[in-house]
């Protein structure tokens, strides 16, 4: 039975105060009719879906959108007798999916590029997009590039820039940044100073991959997902610095698995995430430094990880109920699906145990009006 932490949420603005103790007949009409004109909304439409694929440290994202089309960002490891690829195959089953329209590569890094070539024994696959040739100079990318190349031919293949969209019907994929650049007029809405670069440390350049990270903005409706592969700070920076040439969004992948080489705190309070999911392994990915600032953004019951991390300990991990994977010595390879409605609210489940936790801003704007 899926468990949903929904009602506590309603309980806890239900009971504040007073003002609301007399007047709670007029808070539940107000919810009363928030609830039932999104509930008809979204009846209308159907939902998107995001699958965060456990690949024990690396990534793989998959997007449903409400078409039916697919996106897979990124697709794990290789080895492992085809256990990314496996579990892959399996979400996208899940899903529905007979193929995946549209396989995007951040960059060409073994725990993002890796899986492609087992992924494409088990799977069909239509498009691959990528931000062009490696720009590293150094093995693994130069091996694992071309291990990528050798699977393109019988493949469509698009090379995209900033600005550019990927063209999957039903949802907005915006491309930030690819191969070092990034867009250099704010997104609709977005532009306004960031008071947080003041304080920013300038940070090493990276001439790596990372840097070179193919990320994307995904709008469905209202609702806002960004996904920056594992963009360096340096290049964060860019698009946050002095402006916000982003926005908020509602949902944000944590960079580059949460390590610190990413995510700086001017760009992570710019953004602003309702809740924020952590591609972490075990044993990879999840600083302290970077869990500190995540959750002091997101806040309680905003945070997500695929796995309990062990350089986090005790304080810099989320509550075992928010983690798909929290005992590295019995790893069931669980994965954390998001669905989201047109009008911005969505649902974060947890595959392990099924507890979920509902975010809609219309709700939480009426329940925090009525308490004042």
């Amino acid at each position: 039975m899926r468990v949903s932490a929904y009602p506590k949420e309603l309980s806890a603005y239900l009971i504040r105060g007073d003002w609301m103790r007399r007047n709670r007949l007029s808070v539940f009409v107000s919810l009363a009719t928030t609830v039932l004109f999104s509930t008809l909304s979204n009846a209308k439409s159907k939902p998107l879906q995001v699958y965060a694929i456990d690949v024990e440290g690396g990534q793989s994202t998959l997007i449903v959108s409400p078409s039916g089309q697919s996106l897979l960002v990124d697709t794990g490891w290789p080895g492992n007798k085809g256990r990314d690829a496996d579990r892959i195959v399996a979400a996208a089953k899940s899903a529905g999916l007979k193929q995946i329209d549209y396989v995007l590569i951040t960059h060409f890094h073994r725990d993002h590029v890796g899986g492609v070539p087992q992924l494409a024994r088990r799977f069909k696959i239509g498009t691959f997009i990528d931000h062009g040739p490696n720009l590293e100079d150094s093995n693994d990318p130069k091996q694992d590039y071309a291990a990528y190349e050798r699977v393109l031919p019988g493949h469509k293949h698009l090379v995209v820039k900033p600005g550019d969209h990927v063209p999957i019907k039903g949802i907005d994929v915006l491309v930030l940044t690819a191969a070092g650049e990034h867009i250099q007029q704010p997104v609709h809405g977005a532009g306004t100073p960031n008071p947080a670069c003041a304080d920013e440390p300038k940070p090493k350049a990276d001439d790596t991959e990372n840097s070179r990270s193919l990320g994307t903005l995904i709008t469905y409706g209202k609702f806002r997902m960004l996904d920056l592969g594992d963009l360096t700070k340096d290049k964060e920076l860019e698009l946050m610095c002095p402006d916000n040439l982003i926005g908020t969004v509602d949902l944000f992948i944590v960079s580059h698995h949460g390590w610190n080489q990413s995510n700086s705190n001017a760009f992570v309070a710019a953004i602003h995430p309702k809740a924020a999911i952590m591609n972490n392994g075990a044993r990879k990915g999840g600083s302290p430094d970077v869990w500190t600032i995540v959750n002091n953004v997101v806040g309680p019951n905003r945070f997500w990880q695929l796995h309990y991390s062990i350089e986090g300990g005790a304080e810099h991990n989320v509550p075992e109920k928010f983690i798909a994977n929290p005992d590295e010595k019995n790893d069931e390879g669980k994965d954390i699906k998001v669905v989201a409605q047109k009008d911005g609210a969505f649902d974060v489940i947890n595959s392990r145990n099924d507890f979920q936790w509902h975010y809609n801003l219309q709700l939480e704007m009426t329940l925090s009006g009525a308490a004042k």
